[in-house]
Parts: structure tokens; sequence; C-alpha cells
């Protein structure tokens, strides 16, 4: 098969690269770069620069450099950290233990105080005596000890009763104020 101008047929596939064929690749091209020319850029950049940092990470890791400096020193840094993390462990450890036994103590403490006051109660109790009074005395003198060794001391204001005598379901008492209940019957809207 020989076409119009007596040369061998292009196999399947090609295109024959005449003035015909340049004009269509160069229209072809053309339409592409029209339609999508700046999705193409944008593409082509974003690739650029996806490389170049790729290729900064690959430089930044310490396996991928060779060198005898670098690989003496690295053993040194691990020991010193894991020393000072020990070290800092330590001190961590100490200082809880001591806020333990503090808090053991202050709880010592109140169970000896606890223990005092029942037994100041029970002989109280045995001479005949009213240990309710003697136990608020007891437990005003444990919370003042324990108000002067943290805060300010609270005061407590004096209370007054509401209303003497005054009960409300019975009616007495009460003053002008009372309640009655209201009419039966149909509600007057309308």
């Amino acid at each position: 098969m020989e076409l119009e101008g007596g040369g061998p047929a292009p196999g399947p596939g090609q295109a024959p690269l005449g003035p015909r064929g340049l004009d269509f690749l160069q229209h072809t091209v053309g339409s592409l770069l029209s339609s999508y020319g700046w999705y193409i850029v944008l593409a082509a950049v974003l690739i650029y620069l996806l490389v170049q940092k790729v290729s900064q990470s690959l430089a930044a890791r310490p396996s991928s450099r060779p060198g005898a400096a670098d690989a003496a020193v690295e053993p040194e840094m691990v020991v010193r950290r894991q020393e000072a993390l020990a070290a800092a462990r330590l001190r961590m450890q100490e200082e809880l233990n001591a806020q333990a036994e503090k808090y053991k103590e202050k709880q010592r403490q109140l169970e000896e105080e606890k223990r005092r006051q029942k037994i100041a109660m029970w002989e109280s109790m045995q001479e005949g005596k009213s240990y309710k009074g003697n136990l608020k005395l007891n437990q005003e003198e444990v919370e003042a000890g324990a108000s002067t060794s943290s805060a300010v001391p609270k005061s407590k204001p004096n209370k007054k009763p509401l209303r003497g005598g005054y009960n409300p379901l019975s009616g007495e008492g009460g003053g002008t104020c009372s309640w009655r209940p209201g009419r039966r019957g149909p509600s007057a809207g309308g």
C-alpha cells in the first residue's frame, strides 16, 4: 500500500509527519495547552517542590551521613541523656517519698487526736458528765490548731433562730400571713 506520494505506507500507530501531520500535532498540543495549561503548570510546580522536599529529608537523615566522628559522639550523648533521665526520675521519686511520709505523719497525728477525744469522752461519761459539751470543745481546739497551721481561721457568725414557735402546718404564730385554698368551681375565664 502506497500513498499518493509514492513512499512507503506508515505502519499502524504511526502518523505521517508531513505538513499535514505537523499541523495536526500543533493543533492538538495547542488545544490541550489552552484547555489544561494552568493545571499542567501547577502540577509541574508541585512535583518539583515534592522532589526537593524528599531530597532534603533524605540528606538530613543522620544514618545516611557516613562519618566516624558522628558515630563516636552519638553513644556518648545517648549515655548522658540516659543518666540525666535516671537522675531526674530519682529526684522525683525522693520528692514523692517525702510527701508520702508527711502525709502519713499527719494521718497518725489525726488518729492520735481522735483517740484522745474518745478517751476523754469515755472518762466524762464514766464520771456522769455530759460528753457532748466536751466533744464540741475538743473539736474546736482541733479545728483551731488545724486552721492556724493552714490558712486564715474561719469564724462562724452567730445564727438567730428563724421564728420562735412558728409552725407553717399548724397556722399558728405566723403573724398576718395565712394561706387559704381557692374556691371550687369552674374558672371565671371566658
